[in-house]
């Protein structure tokens, strides 16, 4: 029996019932008014989709179903003698908005297990492109490789009912999740490592898994820094570019390997997740720069300004929607204060931690200088010895993919229609301000 579909049908049914008469008696309230500034600049800020697995707070950061990444470190279940939580409780979490039982997270665990086998044709697929090929663009393409086995797709044909079309895109979803650590570290390996591939070791869970197979570390902590990474990178909301686009891509009825696809692709973007390599990346040429890794406070701040003097940015600082001190930065903070106080790089982290936000803020334009995610994962990775960067990202999709398809599934549960907003020309806004004054003056003038 599939407990966690059961328990999803139960909450899915009440809370469908529940947005129904919502929008029967307060359908025609407005949530908010958009400006123009809005409608040119990325729809910044407009209440327009509905999102159940999390919710951002600018304060307080990413809630999972209320609850805080500190309350999840502490509240939801580990592998034994583990000192982090397991992203199969999570996804638990984010699946019925209840905190699992240990029994639970390991039912998902098992689940995972039994659905882990990757069809052949999906490595040959991947073993016909040059190793060069950049780590995203296989993720993406193999994702969107196992299509072939789409149980939506095949039910879909065959004319399944709209009461369905959840039940289908679940069975989809695990699948999918299942599979992507096996996919994620083949790619790493043939990437990085001539293709001397690990087997999965099947008496671990899915994050420890994932870090076996990836190889780069024979550190058992490395698999505690896996199931952090996996839960804290796993949502954050859906207004990110990765999750809108497989909001919106599931909103047409594709399946969830075309909508997953969509969304690691807009994942692969400079202004969102590759934003992770960046930083890494302008810490290592501070070092080569500087030619020390124990700077001091001064050269720090000298760099720090030339970097801005030059119109770049401090990578892994301000945030879209943040006002404070991303709460996964602080977990990761966290967990190296504990494991690996004394990396070099760690502690040059930790010291743009108090150098970066009041040169920020003496520039008077920036909304948010606190560090958000990205300023901390990359020196971790590489304590670990994953200096590849153009793997990161790949890191961040697969713990990504459980937030996103745990919310397609609830799209399609609560019928969620196709999203279709209403675009305007640069003339029509014109138009409008132009008749908008006309009808002001007349106003005025009566």
């Amino acid at each position: 029996m599939d407990i966690l579909k059961q328990k999803f049908a139960e909450k899915a049914l009440a809370l469908f019932q529940e947005n129904k008469e919502l929008l029967k008696n307060h359908g025609h309230v407005k949530l908010c008014d958009v400006t123009i500034d809005q409608a040119f600049k990325g729809m910044r800020d407009i209440k327009c989709m509905i999102w159940e697995p999390s919710e951002l707070d600018a304060n307080e950061g990413i809630r999972y179903r209320g609850y805080s990444i500190n309350q999840l470190r502490s509240s939801l279940p580990r592998v034994p003698n583990g000192k982090e939580p397991m992203p199969e409780g999570l996804f638990w979490l984010m699946m019925t908005g209840d905190l699992p039982t240990t029994e639970e997270a390991y039912w998902v665990s098992e689940e995972w297990k039994k659905r882990a086998d990757v069809p052949k044709h999906v490595f040959d697929m991947l073993e016909s492109m040059p190793t060069n090929t950049h780590p995203m663009t296989q993720f993406s393409m193999a994702i969107l490789s196992l299509q072939t086995d789409s149980i939506f797709a095949k039910k879909y044909d065959e004319g399944m009912g709209k009461d369905e079309y959840w039940d289908a895109y679940y069975e989809d979803s695990m699948n999918l999740i299942a599979k992507l650590p096996r996919i994620a570290a083949y790619i790493y390996r043939r990437s990085f490592h001539n293709g001397n591939h690990i087997a999965p070791n099947p008496s671990l869970d899915w994050g420890g898994n994932y870090a076996h197979m990836l190889g780069n570390s024979d550190d058992p902590m490395f698999q505690t820094l896996m199931r952090l990474y996996l839960t804290i990178h796993a949502d954050h909301e859906g207004g990110n570019a990765s999750a809108h686009a497989t909001h919106l891509v599931g909103s047409t009825l594709s399946d969830p390997y075309y909508s997953l696809s969509a969304g690691i692709n807009a994942l692969a973007g400079p202004l969102h997740g590759l934003a992770n390599q960046e930083v890494i990346k302008w810490i290592l040429e501070m070092i080569e720069e500087l030619g020390t890794n124990t700077p001091t406070n001064d050269e720090l701040s000298d760099y720090i300004n030339r970097t801005l003097s030059e119109g770049k940015v401090i990578p892994g600082y301000g945030h879209a929607v943040l006002r404070q001190p991303d709460p996964r930065y602080i977990a990761q903070r966290h967990f190296a204060e504990e494991y690996i106080k004394d990396d070099p790089i760690v502690n040059i982290v930790w010291r743009l931690f108090t150098i970066v936000p009041p040169i920020l803020q003496d520039l008077g334009k920036v909304k948010n200088p606190w560090p958000n995610v990205d300023a901390h994962s990359g020196a971790l990775l590489m304590h670990y010895g994953m200096n590849e960067f153009s793997y990161y990202t790949v890191l961040f999709g697969v713990s990504r993919a459980l937030g996103v398809l745990a919310a397609g599934i609830w799209s399609r549960a609560l019928g969620m229609p196709l999203e279709r907003p209403k675009s305007m020309t640069s003339k029509a806004v014109k138009k409008f301000l132009e008749d908008k004054a006309a009808a002001d003056a007349l106003k005025q003038s009566s």
